[in-house]
């Protein structure tokens, strides 16, 4: 069967995720409504979240890990007194408490989870052991051992009482957080338990809310170029990375992997870092600069 053809499409697309649909059925959806030949998520949010899903599409793809591995922002409800095997909403009610914290008492533990912490992921979660997702194995009711990992939180805030047993609150923090396991923790920790009611995504690198389009909007557009117009530059998500301007020369030899000279540009400054490549303002590559060479690590082809 002949393969259709689709447009070759660069650049980010960011969308405020709905609830009930996972990141693939977004990227799924959202290369369909551009008619793009590729794309992918830079970041994964449970179907039960909702907020910032960065889309790349075309040679954006290949700036993804930039962006996965940049800051988060969330925030979220902690409902106490209630643990599920999930530890969001969607989960079987597992534990009961009849501890309820105060507010007083929550704000007191928190510093316990800033800066560096280990955490123990959901047993609900993408994480592979043995090479399968550890929530088909916690659906076929097999015990999942999660290892601890580090995780770094940045900033951890409560900021308002929803309810007599749910509180508000919002995290910056590193790549490959759980805020389920921060939520469970933190109520562990007061001697009660509990489970994320609502999780949002305010902040994924230097994408925020302010950035997005919602899915349902992005399908009721009626012409394709309405849609295309939303694209943001490639070279969006690489707004705080130093950019070097090479002669057409070095431009050629970083476009096919070799690496030049750094005697020509000002980089002193920059020895060791990682910096964006352009030349006639055009994207060529993201490098890597040291002493004596200019090494490309991702090319871009336009």
């Amino acid at each position: 069967m002949k393969r259709t053809k689709h447009k070759n499409i660069n650049g980010w697309l960011i969308v405020d995720k709905p609830a009930g649909i996972g990141s693939t059925d977004v990227v799924n959806q959202t290369r369909r409504l551009l008619d793009a030949n590729k794309n992918g998520h830079a970041g994964t949010l449970d179907p039960f979240a909702t907020g910032v899903l960065p889309i790349a599409f075309g040679e954006a793809t290949k700036l993804i890990p930039y962006v996965t591995d940049g800051t988060k922002e969330y925030e979220f409800t902690l409902k106490f007194g209630t643990a599920t095997n999930t530890d969001d909403t969607e989960g079987e009610i597992t534990a009961r408490s009849d501890i309820i914290p105060s507010r007083e008492q929550i704000l007191s533990v928190l510093p316990q989870f800033t800066g560096t912490i280990f955490q123990v992921p959901p047993a609900y979660s993408a994480i592979k052991i043995n090479g399968e997702r550890a929530y088909k194995l916690a659906r076929k009711g097999e015990d999942v051992n999660m290892p601890p990992r580090e995780v770094k939180i940045y900033n951890l805030d409560l900021l308002k009482q929803i309810s007599a047993d749910s509180f508000y609150f919002r995290v910056q923090c590193s790549k490959g957080t759980y805020i389920r396991s921060l939520g469970r923790d933190i109520a562990l920790k007061l001697g009660s338990c509990g489970h994320l009611e609502t999780l949002r995504r305010t902040k994924c690198a230097i994408f925020t809310l302010s950035d997005t389009i919602l899915l349902e909007n992005l399908k009721n557009m009626v012409y394709e170029e309405e849609r295309l117009s939303l694209l943001l530059p490639i070279e969006t998500s690489l707004r705080d990375i130093a950019v070097i301007a090479v002669s057409a020369e070095d431009a050629v030899k970083l476009r096919h992997g070799q690496s030049v000279s750094p005697k020509s540009y000002n980089v002193k400054n920059l020895i060791g870092k990682v910096a964006v490549a352009k030349c006639d303002d055009c994207l060529t590559a993201v490098v890597k600069i040291e002493t004596g060479k200019i090494s490309p690590i991702r090319v871009f082809n336009f």
